[in-house]
């Protein structure tokens, strides 16, 4: 049997792991292939790395793709078309996993993936359960497949990539909301709501999706499938409200209430939920309070780094997670071939509490222009990179507050709305560079 890794990042180098110990694929030849072509290919592999490295797919048995690799790739269309297995981690996983246990609980949604699953993780952590957390949040499900039985409860975390070739659907699925995102990745918007949609798309009667009911696109996906559906109104959640919690936003406090309404379900008890709900601080580069610093005697600037922003919808978020605070916004970096209209008209609703917009990055002239359109009276300053950017923030803040003595509270808002990769490797890089920059002022 000759097997190909395609793509070996963290996802397929656990996969080759299990796939070397499964008994399986034992006699199996494998092989890396990878567009880089400084790859370190680990004993007992063969590769072809560089730009040749999706030629001759048709030798292989079963092609494995990374969730880093376009599922509609052209040579990819023409394997399956040949009659070439593809599957991947997730798709293997679910096989196995299946099997073991029905307790797999599956989150999506374009933003508050990570937040809601560590959430859900947390309270049946809590609450004594034998529980596992991984997925897209950067942990491989495979590595924890020995440890799982019938009493183990997975939660998993599954972006469009990992969904959009998976025939199965976890017993428990949550869809958080659902905007625009990866149109540099997915060939249109219906392919990246379609892939969406396979988290609830082949669940039967017996199974359950959680949806938010006020977002159209939400509920559309889950209507796709069998398996029960129960709306979470975050206007008539009243377990806890969004001042019991210590992150910040209406989104946040949306995605402590699916969290906790999926953990009810299961019968988990409301003061286990309440307790760590309340005491959850956020993770990384999620609205993540950085710095203040002191001006005069009850004047303050905030940082907060929002790295993980990596489109218009999950920016406007953060924005609104400041309510009637004047700020600074920090917009820019690498395009994913999104709209910036939306976010520009609602920042010119908000225009008052936004006197400064610093755009640098790639896309800074693309922002740039759409914030005019929406005729924006802010003052929009360029930058080159983020010292300089930081660096002008906090001096513009101290001005303000100077010049507004009855202000205690100026906020200085990283919130990309933007891929990292035009300046950094990815958007947690980006996210320490911003910290350490504050850290250092």
């Amino acid at each position: 049997m000759h097997i190909a890794i395609l793509g070996f990042g963290n996802e397929n180098k656990a996969l080759f792991n299990f796939l070397k110990k499964d008994k399986t694929y034992k006699n199996a030849e494998f092989w890396i292939l990878d567009k880089n072509e400084n790859l370190k290919i680990p004993k007992g592999a063969k590769s072809i790395l560089g730009p040749n490295y999706l030629k001759n797919l048709n030798n292989f048995d079963i092609i494995f793709r990374s969730p880093g690799v376009p599922y509609n790739l052209k040579e990819l269309i023409k394997a399956r078309k040949n009659g070439i297995q593809i599957s991947s981690a997730i798709k293997l996983f679910f096989e196995k996993a299946s099997k073991k246990t029905k307790n797999i609980i599956g989150i999506t949604g374009t933003k508050g993936k990570s937040t809601t699953s560590t959430l859900i993780y947390k309270i049946l952590k809590n609450a004594g359960k034998n529980v596992i957390l991984a997925g897209n949040i950067g942990k491989s499900p495979l590595n924890y497949l020995n440890k799982i039985n019938k009493n183990t409860f997975v939660v998993l975390e599954l972006s469009s990539f990992q969904l959009q070739d998976l025939k199965q659907s976890p017993h428990i699925a949550v869809v958080l909301d659902i905007f625009s995102d990866h149109q540099d990745a997915h060939k249109s918007l219906k392919e990246y709501f379609d892939a969406k949609s396979n988290i609830c798309k082949n669940q039967n009667k017996n199974d359950i999706v959680f949806y938010f009911k006020n977002n159209p696109k939400t509920k559309n996906i889950a209507q796709k499938g069998l398996g029960k559906k129960i709306a979470i109104d975050e206007k008539k959640f009243n377990l806890f409200s969004i001042n019991d919690l210590k992150i910040k936003g209406i989104h946040n406090f949306k995605n402590a209430a699916i969290a906790s309404s999926v953990c009810l379900y299961l019968n988990i008890p409301k003061n286990i939920i309440l307790k760590t709900v309340k005491n959850f601080k956020g993770l990384k580069n999620r609205i993540e309070f950085t710095r203040k610093i002191k001006i005069n005697k009850n004047q303050f600037i905030e940082f907060y780094n929002d790295s993980a922003s990596t489109n218009p919808g999950s920016a406007l978020a953060a924005i609104k997670a400041f309510p009637k605070k004047p700020k600074i916004i920090i917009l820019g970096g690498k395009d994913k071939n999104l709209e910036y209209s939306p976010l520009s008209l609602e920042i010119k609703k908000l225009e008052k509490e936004i006197p400064y917009i610093f755009l640098f990055g790639e896309n800074k002239n693309k922002i740039y222009k759409s914030l005019k359109k929406a005729n924006i009276k802010s003052e929009i300053i360029f930058k080159n990179n983020l010292k300089e950017t930081i660096s002008e923030a906090k001096n513009i803040g101290i001005e303000f507050l100077n010049k507004n003595p009855n202000t205690k509270e100026f906020i200085v808002v990283f919130s990309p709305a933007s891929a990292s990769f035009d300046m950094f490797s990815n958007y947690k890089q980006r996210g320490e560079e911003f910290k350490k920059i504050v850290l250092n002022l």
